[in-house]
């Protein structure tokens, strides 16, 4: 795993609770990612290490900087640092862009056009998306389905504005107001959630047919859009998500109990005791062992461990990433149902 070191050069208020900081491409070994992926930052905050992924904002060969968009959540303790602490000309370490969301141009010819889903933050991987889209593609349509409280909380407003004005022709952009009063006539501000059966019966045939599409927000969006395609017969291998967080299934604890696991990493070796509820990597961290990890939502194999004795439960993800051997598992996902688990870590 390569570890970057970037400064940053500039620092954005897109609203009153989200930034985006903007790193300078590193002289000697320039970063190379994919519009969709994600930058997993490092930090040090009162003598522990946190590690946090953040989707890129920025898109290659459009915008020169590598740049991250954070919005603040309550509690949160590196998006109220990355709000409030970070400073221009701050040095922050990262390690190399990971993630599938992102545009593969050779999955089905066909496609003509790309329907991005988003609510909140969650816009963050998509503008990277419509870039690419947009700045590679003359003959492919870009339509972005957005949702926030009110204009004010709308992200990338201006980054939005100025690409429906470039690209008349293939960009259109829907803004869904939970919180606004909004103007009947202008068509592409709607009042209320982001609602597919409404959407869908407004797209022209031939988009829906020949789209595919990016979804990024919160578990209730992307299970209403996920019943509203299953309904219109829209394949799945047409569907992509990004997930920020696991879902967990309580059912899927009731045979999991409070067990003591040996651990051995860097060839120490720990005895950890993981507290019913608790994941193996969130046990280690909590113990103060410095794991390798970065997504914990499953999606990368950052955090993997290969399991020597016992049996442990994998809980929150139906699919595992490419890269994994046999017996090895993601820590931030996996859950001990015996005392004699045994786990090594290279």
């Amino acid at each position: 795993m390569k570890i970057y070191t970037l400064r940053v050069l500039d620092i954005k208020k897109e609203t009153n609770d989200t930034v985006t900081i903007c790193f300078k491409q590193p002289v000697l070994k320039k970063i190379k990612y994919l519009a969709g992926q994600y930058l997993t930052l490092i930090f040090r905050i009162n003598g522990r290490r946190y590690v946090r992924p953040y989707s890129f904002s920025s898109c290659p060969g459009v915008d020169s900087l590598l740049e991250i968009t954070v919005k603040r959540i309550p509690g949160g303790i590196i998006s109220n640092h990355i709000n409030d602490a970070i400073n221009i000309g701050d040095s922050i370490e990262a390690m190399e862009p990971m993630g599938d969301f992102f545009y593969q141009e050779d999955k089905d010819p066909s496609i003509n056009c790309i329907i991005l889903w988003g609510v909140g933050s969650g816009i963050t991987p998509l503008i990277s998306i419509a870039k690419y889209i947009l700045f590679t593609y003359s003959d492919k349509k870009v339509i972005l389905l957005y949702g926030n409280r009110n204009h004010e909380s709308v992200i990338f407003r201006g980054q939005i504005h100025h690409l429906q004005q470039k690209f008349t022709n293939n960009f259109t952009a829907w803004h869904f107001l939970t919180q606004a009063i909004v103007d009947e006539s202008n068509p592409f501000v709607v009042q209320g959630r982001i609602n597919p059966e409404k959407v869908f019966a407004n797209l022209k045939q031939d988009d829906l047919e020949n789209a595919v599409h990016y979804i990024c927000g919160p578990p209730g969006l992307k299970e209403s859009v996920k019943s509203a395609f299953n309904l219109k017969g829209i394949s799945s291998d047409r569907i992509n998500t990004e997930d920020f967080e696991l879902i967990k299934n309580p059912k899927d604890f009731e045979d999991i109990r409070t067990q003591f696991i040996d651990l051995t990493f860097n060839n120490i070796n720990t005895t950890l005791e993981i507290v019913k509820g608790k994941s193996i990597l969130e046990a280690g961290l909590d113990a103060n062992i410095e794991l390798p990890y970065s997504c914990q939502t499953g999606n990368c194999i950052t955090c993997k461990g290969e399991l020597l004795s016992g049996t442990v439960k994998t809980i929150g993800i139906d699919k595992f990433p490419e890269g994994l051997a046999q017996n090895e598992y993601l820590l931030c996902c996996s859950y001990p149902l015996s005392n004699d688990v045994k786990i090594n870590i290279n």
